[in-house]
């Protein structure tokens, strides 16, 4: 829910991007077509988006999960690092937001690896446990309310294999976590997870602060 990386001066970001950015003339039609969106600070930046490609693709992910989609760029940037027949299943509550993710989805020819629930994304997930799917998943991309982000990264945990990448966005919350004079239910939401995951045998951690904080954890076996 960031566009570009907190904490970065403007020419030092200009330079990043400039140096370092591989992004695709359909993804960055989709990021400006976000970006007059009345709730444009909901897209991720885009050097976080190929950040978490290159994360695919080190795991060899085939099977993967989103759980907060909006318009649709973290899920095409994940979809396209796939290989051919991997997928991406993908929680969203929004018909309105997700209709832009699907026309660009279909542009990039990956729409055939997207499988777009539209659900309370607890139910999506629950119901994907109860079918037997626990354990099956290799990354999961954790983007929607922050109330319910503890039970998010639970949920994922489950559903991800032994080795496989959980990312959570936002985990540093414009500054905000830090800010002990900032006490509303998202941003304690936020720290709350950030010192669970910290202490949590289950995984392996790492807060690194691209966009606006991604929080990953990879599940031991």
């Amino acid at each position: 829910m960031s566009n570009q990386s907190i904490g970065l001066d403007q020419r030092l970001y200009d330079y990043l991007l400039s140096a370092t950015l591989r992004e695709t003339d359909l993804l960055a039609q989709l990021r400006y077509e976000t970006a007059a969106h009345a709730q444009a600070r909901m897209q991720i930046s885009p050097e976080q988006g190929q950040f978490m490609a290159l994360l695919v693709q080190l795991i060899g992910a085939k099977k993967t999960l989103e759980i907060g989609v909006f318009t649709g760029y973290s899920a095409l940037v994940v979809a396209q690092a796939l290989p051919e027949d991997g997928q991406v299943i993908a929680c969203d509550v929004s018909e309105e937001y997700t209709a832009i993710a699907l026309s660009y989805w279909q542009k990039a020819n990956v729409a055939h690896k997207i499988d777009l629930r539209i659900a309370p994304a607890l139910d999506t997930l629950d119901g994907l446990i109860a079918a037997g799917e626990s354990g099956t998943f290799d990354f999961a991309f954790v983007d929607a309310d922050k109330s319910n982000y503890d039970n998010y990264y639970e949920r994922a945990l489950q559903l991800i294999r032994p080795g496989g990448l959980i990312a959570v966005d936002n985990t540093l919350w414009y500054g905000r976590v830090a800010d002990p004079d900032v006490q509303d239910n998202r941003t304690k939401r936020i720290r709350a997870l950030n010192e669970k995951v910290q202490g949590d045998k289950r995984v392996n951690m790492s807060l690194v602060p691209i966009g606006d904080g991604l929080l990953l954890a990879v599940k031991n076996n």
